[in-house]
């Protein structure tokens, strides 16, 4: 049996830490930072009576919330200082080099952002280290909680199941890897209406805020500039009037369907829409649709000891991101025996 919600949250650190830093950091180096990430998280998902009630900010100081928030930022602060410090002496050879050209595919994006910053004095250093936190805060719970969701919901339905691993294994079959590379990912149609469905469903952000520049009129309520609107995505992707029988866990409604989550369609924004919408799209349904697909090539899945598929709590839980409850126990068997 595996935790299979750990399993890929996991991943999906190790993922967007190699792509962001690289991977010649030290165990102890990336578990210090992903400590620190941790601890930030927590601490954004605590209800602040400031953001909801502005002239109530100052029990956010007197009950240590603020504080909190201010040590924890410190300390992430230092650790990108110290991060970007390493990165810059180890790269300086090469910017200095005559050939450093031709070593461009092998850097990763802090190595990316700070030759940008050479060329671009507004690009500071607290812009870089304000990118690499929004990498890491909105890329791995986030893409983590839709193919947790993904994955228990194929679980749940096993003719779903079965369909989505015939198609992965017929599109991958006779690759000498055993595994699913990107390639391929295109002519998998039905796994990308699984990963749609599964944003329908379940955005992993429940709630978007956006703040008007000017006087604006909404359902009859007038809103002066600034103030905070909530969008609930959650209600809107499952609003009946929108959606056919939106309760239910369909893939095959996207199937020849020009509705898309670009943020064009407003009955569909997983990630948003205009300027502020997610900037990660592409990046975030690349390992999403990656992944699942490897998931679903490698191994059969059933619930220990038999247990049925019907008895598998599907309650979400409180947070930044829409997460499951409890988490996902499995029994992976594996399809090829050559995997690896």
């Amino acid at each position: 049996m595996v935790n299979l919600t750990e399993t890929l949250l996991n991943t999906l650190n190790a993922i967007i830490f190699r792509c962001s830093l690289g991977d010649n950091f030290s165990k102890e180096y990336t578990e210090r930072f992903l400590g620190l990430l941790q601890k930030a998280n927590s601490l954004i998902e605590l209800f602040s009576l400031g953001d909801f009630f502005p002239w109530l900010k100052w029990l956010d100081y007197v009950n240590g919330y603020d504080a909190k928030l201010r040590k924890t930022a410190q300390e992430l602060d230092i650790f990108f200082n110290q991060i970007i410090d390493d990165r810059i002496c180890m790269n300086s050879q090469l910017y200095n080099s005559d050939d450093h050209h031709g070593k461009e595919e092998k850097r990763n994006f802090l190595d990316i952002l700070l030759h940008a910053g050479k060329n671009n004095l507004s690009f500071t250093r607290e812009c870089m280290k304000g990118i690499i936190m929004d990498m890491f805060v909105g890329g791995v719970d986030t893409s983590a909680t839709v193919l947790d969701w993904a994955m228990a919901e194929l679980i749940k339905n096993p003719k779903l199941m079965k369909k989505a691993q015939e198609e992965v294994r017929r599109v991958a079959a006779g690759n000498k890897t055993n595994k699913v590379g990107e390639h391929v990912i295109n002519q998998m149609d039905y796994l990308k209406c699984i990963v749609k469905e599964t944003l329908r469903m379940h955005p992993p952000i429940p709630t978007l805020s956006r703040k008007p520049s000017a006087d604006a009129k909404i359902g009859g309520y007038d809103l002066p500039p600034n103030v905070d609107v909530f969008l609930n995505v959650w209600t809107v992707q499952r609003d009946s009037k929108l959606w056919d029988k939106p309760e239910e866990f369909r893939p095959e409604r996207f199937i020849d369907n020009p509705i898309d989550f670009k943020g064009q369609c407003f009955q569909f924004i997983p990630f948003g829409s205009g300027r502020r919408g997610c900037p990660g799209i592409s990046f975030g349904i690349a390992v999403v649709e990656l992944i699942l697909a490897n998931l679903l090539y490698a191994f059969d899945w059933e619930f220990p000891g038999g247990a049925s598929s019907e008895e598998l709590d599907m309650a979400e839980t409180y947070g930044i991101t829409t997460t499951r409850r409890t988490p996902l126990r499995v029994v992976p068997t594996p399809f090829c025996a050559t995997f690896s």
